[in-house]
């Protein structure tokens, strides 16, 4: 049976019609079998041009649609559904993609025409052969997994247990608050990191809504977008959680008492084998570091921990639990790690005593933190000259390409915060200056009143001059190379993807970027979704950013999980495989290559089985398959090759 086809060529303003002529395509499209009406139009993804094609399709009788235009990606489901209004099956349309393939891509205006030409034919052949489908719904579990609890996390968590609906939170440490429970004060308003955070943990803590499991980490996610099934395993605390008062006793008599670096002073205090985290911890409990206590690895400690509890919540049976949850949706918000500048010796740290992090400096100037907010040099003496060096691991090509975003403005405030604690000197080196957030040049201007200042060139190196530290660099607004004798280097270092990212990653099934944060569905247009039904993204997980954008990011992950919960149903894509059992040798070579565990093996008929439900049509399976068992609906074999026939066809 012959079909109708009407081909609709969008100029997309001057993005597609400045290189490629729309013109001729319409034209030439004119004259191919089945093609009963071909136009060109400035922009077809408008009203008026969606218009054009109901219109068409109605008079013309059409049966198949290929629109050539720009990228199938943004603008395929606009195109379907223009097709379902006017009462055709959405997936009876073909794209061509002639801006991302031609006209972005070249400046002759003659081969770029040809090449669109040709595409739109292989798109015209190839859509003769689609057949109707039909997306599915599913119901839709209401709780919600959050995987991870610094701001992103606890933002996103709080905003869907406020709306009614469960959510588990799950925290790796034994306490919520990530890396903003570390700051002294946030950039622009200096406002307490702890003043702003500790209401918003202790708000996660009470919420009936939402069930906490920290020291947990996910090991196992199986199911679809709606119907998600989550192993978590809950590692020993060795306190019990409901017993404990978090009174610190048995810290106190911990026979490790201050001989353990502690993670939250980032090395520059001391804690014991069973600890409290830090004062504001959320849950406020003790915990065992079963690393360093002497009973768990030696079985050798006089258990001073245990005389000391008055309520008895020390338990050294507890053990290592998997916890099953069923969930329809879920939050990454697994945050960043920092870089680790002893990888390159020219910036001096961990050879020099007074080079520290960012991070660090960060514990210093805090009230709580090892020095009481006192900025002050390893002799227990006050800087004279510090030095704060941007971008360490950060915009190098050595280490990591992308802007950290956030080093900029930290700095500008590790320099006021030193001007306001010391009479010191402070410099600091600088490619340029990124200030892009809501208040952010005026703060850098307040600091540059203070008079810090700035040198337009990165600190190269950091090194001992007649036992002076010594930061060098090349001034390039001045055009000199400077030596500037210094007591304390900041370096202020790169936000990077947490070291189990790629672990992660494979656990949830999403992709990483070729930075090592996870990817999102689009950069600028959907930056929260991954390319796994289901799975959102909020935080530094995805990309280095400032609280701010973090904490909108958390919010609108929630808004994402919550459309589908609101709802209770999901609708998922038809594209998916499905295997022929009559020619499947059961040889099982698709079991391991699919990403998302789709595919099972049936013993009792020896062939594989496809969850289409679970499926993303990814198409690996119908590739690998030897014996061309499997097939994948709307890219058939049929399908492609007619597609490659048309691109490739003379004239």
């Amino acid at each position: 049976m012959a079909e109708n086809i009407g081909v609709y060529v969008c100029h997309c303003g001057s993005n597609i019609a400045a290189v490629v002529d729309c013109e001729k395509i319409a034209q030439a499209a004119s004259e191919w079998d089945n093609v009963v009406i071909a136009r060109d139009y400035k922009y077809m993804c408008s009203d008026p041009g969606q218009n054009l094609i109901k219109k068409d399709i109605e008079e013309y009788g059409l049966t198949r649609v290929v629109v050539a235009s720009c990228s199938p990606r943004m603008h395929e489901p606009t195109f379907r559904k223009t097709l379902e209004e006017a009462g055709l099956n959405g997936y009876l349309l073909e794209m061509a993609n002639i801006r991302e393939h031609c006209s972005w891509v070249s400046k002759d205006k003659e081969a770029a025409t040809e090449k669109a030409i040709a595409l739109t034919r292989g798109a015209v052949r190839r859509v003769v052969l689609h057949q109707p489908i039909k997306e599915r719904e599913v119901p839709v579990n209401k709780a919600t997994l959050v995987v991870g609890g610094g701001i992103a996390g606890i933002q996103a968590a709080l905003q869907i247990a406020n709306a009614g609906y469960p959510v588990y939170l799950v925290e790796k440490k034994p306490s919520i608050g990530g890396h903003m429970a570390q700051f002294d004060k946030t950039f622009p308003t200096l406002d307490c990191a702890a003043c702003i955070l500790t209401p918003k943990m202790v708000d996660v803590d009470r919420n009936q809504n939402i069930k906490l499991f920290t020291c947990s980490e996910v090991v196992e996610v199986d199911g679809y977008v709606g119907n998600f099934k989550v192993k978590v395993r809950k590692k020993p605390r060795y306190v019990d959680e409901e017993a404990c008062t978090g009174c610190g006793d048995c810290e106190s008599a911990c026979v490790m008492k201050n001989r353990i670096p502690s993670e939250f002073e980032v090395g520059l205090g001391k804690r014991s084998a069973v600890y409290i985290p830090f004062p504001q911890a959320v849950p406020l409990k003790a915990a065992v570091d079963e690393e360093n206590c002497l009973y768990l690895k030696k079985g050798k400690c006089k258990q001073s921990c245990v005389d000391a509890c008055q309520r008895e919540a020390i338990d050294f049976e507890q053990r290592e639990e998997i916890v099953e949850l069923e969930v329809g949706a879920i939050i990454l918000a697994t945050g960043f790690e920092i870089f680790d500048p002893s990888v390159g010796p020219q910036w001096g740290y961990g050879i020099y005593d007074n080079v520290i992090t960012g991070l660090q400096f960060e514990r210093i100037t805090n009230a709580s933190g090892p020095t009481g907010g006192k900025v002050l040099l390893k002799d227990g003496s006050e800087p004279k000259k510090v030095a704060i060096l941007h971008c360490i691991g950060s915009r190098d090509e050595n280490y990591n390409k992308y802007c950290s975003r956030v080093c900029c403005m930290s700095s500008v405030k590790f320099a006021h915060l030193v001007k306001e604690k010391t009479d010191a000197e402070v410099y600091e080196f600088y490619i340029d200056m990124r200030t892009f957030g809501k208040q952010y040049e005026e703060f850098y201007n307040r600091v540059q009143e203070e008079g810090v200042h700035f040198i337009r060139g990165k600190g190269a190196e950091v090194t001992e001059i007649g036992g002076e530290l010594t930061v060098r660099a090349e001034d390039s607004l001045l055009g000199v190379y400077r030596e500037i004798p210094v007591d304390l280097v900041i370096l202020n270092t790169a936000l990077v993807p947490c070291s189990d990212s790629e672990k992660v990653s494979q656990i949830f099934g999403v992709s990483r970027a070729e930075s090592g944060f996870f990817l999102e569905s689009h950069i600028k247009l959907d930056p929260i979704s991954t390319t796994n039904q289901g799975i959102y993204l909020a935080g530094c997980c995805q990309s280095p950013k400032d609280i701010p954008d973090t904490v909108a990011q958390g919010s609108a992950a929630a808004a994402g999980a919550l459309a589908a919960i609101a709802t209770g149903k999901v609708t998922t894509s038809p594209i998916s495989a499905s295997v022929n059992e009559d020619i499947c040798s059961g040889c099982k070579t698709c079991l391991n290559m699919c990403a998302y565990k789709a595919i099972t093996f049936d013993e009792n008929k020896k062939v594989a089985e496809i969850n289409e439900a679970v499926c993303k049509g990814c198409g690996t399976c119908a590739a690998t398959c030897p014996s061309g068992a499997i097939t994948n609906s709307h890219f058939t074999t049929e399908q492609i090759f007619a597609q490659i026939e048309g691109v490739c066809e003379n004239g």
